[in-house]
C-alpha cells in the first residue's frame, strides 16, 4: 500500500497555524512535540484521515520567511476535497 503521509506547510508562527487549521477548518492535531527550543514537530490532519497529515513548519530565516505564501513557485501545492466552505 502506497500513500502520502505528510505534506509540509512553511508558517510564519506554530500557534497562529495551529488556530486556523484546527478551529477555522477543523482540522485534527495529531502531533505537538517539542524538538528544541523554538522548534516543534506539528501534524495536523483532517478530519477523518487515516493517513495524510499536514507537518506545519515554522519558518527559519529571510529565505524560508520569504517562501510563506508561495511555497511552490505560483503553483498549487495540495487540493482540499471538503463539503462545508462555511
Amino acid at each position: 500500500m502506497q500513500f502520502l503521509g505528510l505534506v509540509t506547510i512553511v508558517v510564519d508562527d506554530y500557534d497562529k497555524a495551529l488556530e486556523w487549521y484546527t478551529r477555522i477548518l477543523g482540522f485534527t492535531l495529531k502531533s505537538d512535540l517539542l524538538l528544541e527550543p523554538g522548534k516543534r514537530w506539528v501534524v495536523v490532519t483532517p478530519p477523518g484521515s487515516k493517513e495524510t497529515g499536514i507537518l506545519l513548519a515554522q519558518a527559519e530565516g529571510p529565505s524560508q520567511k520569504n517562501s510563506i505564501g508561495n511555497q511552490t513557485g505560483g503553483r498549487v501545492a495540495f487540493f482540499l476535497n471538503t463539503d462545508d466552505f462555511s
